[in-house]
C-alpha cells in the first residue's frame, strides 16, 4: 500500500440513529460530529474505531448497536485490539502521522501497533475531560467552541 500523510482514528459513541446508516452518519453526538469534522479536515483518510465492528470505513453502512469497550474486561479489549490490528493490516495504509481521537480503553492495546505503522502517533486530547475535548475540537472546526 501507498503511505499517506495523515490518518485519523475516531472512536464510536453511544448516541446513534435508530436505523442503519453509513457509519459517519450513524453516530450522532456533538463530540462525534466535531471529531468527524476535525478528521475530515486534517486527515488524508479517517476510520472509526467501533466497539462492535472494530475498524470501520466512514461510508460503511452499519446497524445501530449498544456496545462499548468501557464495559468490557481486559481480555475482551485485547481481543478487540487484535481484531482491529488485523483489519488495519488489510484496510489502512501506512502513514507519516496517525491522530487518535479516542479514549484510553480504545487506545490502550493499539498504541504500540500504531507506532509501528507511522512515524508519529498523536493523541491530542489525552487527559482532557469531555467538556475540554468538545472545546478543543470546537476551536479547530467550523462548529466553534461548545458553551
Amino acid at each position: 500500500m501507498v503511505r499517506v500523510e495523515t490518518i485519523c482514528l475516531v472512536s464510536c459513541v453511544g448516541a446513534k440513529r435508530a436505523i442503519p446508516a453509513p457509519a459517519k452518519a450513524l453516530y450522532r453526538s456533538d463530540w462525534f460530529i466535531k471529531a468527524r469534522t476535525y478528521a475530515e479536515t486534517i486527515g488524508t483518510q479517517w476510520f472509526i474505531l467501533s466497539a462492535k465492528h472494530g475498524l470501520i470505513q466512514p461510508d460503511e453502512v452499519i446497524s445501530p448497536y449498544d456496545q462499548t469497550l468501557n464495559t468490557m474486561g481486559v481480555v475482551e479489549r485485547r481481543d478487540w485490539a487484535r481484531l482491529v490490528q488485523g483489519q488495519m493490516n488489510q484496510q489502512m495504509p501506512d502513514a507519516v502521522r496517525i491522530v487518535v481521537l479516542a479514549g484510553q480503553r480504545y487506545r490502550e492495546s493499539l498504541m504500540d501497533y500504531l507506532r509501528s505503522r507511522a512515524q508519529t502517533v498523536d493523541v491530542p486530547m489525552a487527559g482532557l475531560r469531555i467538556g475540554e475535548q468538545l472545546g478543543w475540537l470546537g476551536s479547530r472546526t467550523s462548529h466553534g467552541p461548545t458553551r
